[in-house]
């Protein structure tokens, strides 16, 4: 046995390794949560299901399910990097989680990039669960599968920001009602289950212009006509990226 073999290291891990580590573990707290995967997996599941095989809703030409899926899609999106990740972190902060986080070896920006992480993780699971009950269904999509990644990964930069500025600025309590509630009128008023074109012409307009409007549209365009870059759909999403995570970095409070 040679001289130093126990010789203690110390030091903080690699940051890749921490990155990792801390998404693992949201990850896992995230799809433990009873009410979480009810947002995230039950609620999108049961709609498209429902929906699909239930006349209830006029989705107008062609087959429900083709109409439905992109808007669950959007909406999956919606529940796990805003509803979740905003409930999520706002309890986190009021219990001093975020706090104590914030005085580890893992850099703040780091905390975050785990978290989103995390979040793109529950996406993927999402979307590959949706896209086979929807199969089952009899769904047929067309277009670019790049175009449709674009729309959820700026849909979810959209949403992320979006969240964490409501976690970072109110209370828990308040996170929670403002953010199931977001998620109830957005389910009704942004094109998920039923078509803008169902509202009046200036209530559409203006819904179109919401992130959960533009993903859910710009995922049938791509996903039901097989439409191509859909560029004013992408662009309302970046702004409202770009709004969101701006606002969230400027005013986020860790405690």
């Amino acid at each position: 046995m040679s001289a130093g073999t126990y010789t203690p290291k110390p030091g903080a891990a690699p940051l890749t390794r921490m990155i990792r580590a801390q998404a693992a573990f949201e990850t896992k707290m995230l799809l433990r949560n009873g009410e979480q995967l009810l947002l995230t997996v039950i609620i999108p599941s049961l709609l498209l299901v429902l929906f699909s095989t239930v006349d209830i809703v006029d989705t107008g030409d062609g087959r429900a399910v083709d109409f439905l899926t992109p808007g669950v899609l959007a909406l999956a999106v919606m529940s796990t990097a805003f509803t979740g990740q905003a409930i999520a972190t706002g309890f986190e902060r009021r219990y001093g989680v975020l706090k104590r986080l914030g005085a580890s070896p893992v850099p703040r920006w780091a905390l975050m990039a785990a978290k989103t992480l995390s979040v793109l993780v529950t996406e993927i699971l999402q979307v590959v669960l949706l896209t086979v009950i929807a199969f089952a269904l009899g769904w047929s999509p067309h277009g670019n599968p790049v175009y449709v990644l674009l729309l959820l990964v700026l849909g979810t930069a959209a949403f992320s920001g979006l969240g964490l500025l409501m976690a970072g600025t109110l209370k828990a309590e308040a996170t929670l009602a403002a953010a199931n509630l977001v998620f109830l009128l957005l389910l009704v008023g942004g094109g998920v289950i039923v078509p803008l074109d169902k509202f009046p012409e200036g209530v559409a307009s203006a819904l179109g212009l919401l992130p959960i409007s533009a993903l859910s549209d710009g995922l049938r365009d791509v996903l039901q006509h097989g439409a191509g870059m859909p560029w004013g759909n992408l662009g309302i999403l970046a702004l409202w990226a770009v709004l969101g995570l701006g606002a969230a970095a400027r005013t986020f409070r860790w405690e």
